[in-house]
């Protein structure tokens, strides 16, 4: 099928543009494995690239929060 076709009926649009979404759902989608909540730790650093220790996270959340 030819895209230049797929454009000139409403309806070929869409079926084509749920095709691209599903094809992006099943691409990038669930694996169906359980996430490892150790897997998604990230260790946040500042400007400098020194890691931040978490009394200074918090610190920080305080004072965003204050806002």
């Amino acid at each position: 099928m030819r895209t230049s076709s797929v454009f000139k009926s409403r309806w070929m649009a869409l079926l084509w543009a749920a095709g691209i979404i599903w094809f992006a759902y099943d691409f990038v989608g669930p694996s169906g494995e359980p996430a490892n909540a150790d897997d998604n730790q990230v260790q946040i650093t500042d400007a400098s690239g020194t890691p931040v220790s978490p009394d200074e996270a918090k610190k920080l959340a305080e004072a965003v929060k204050g806002l």
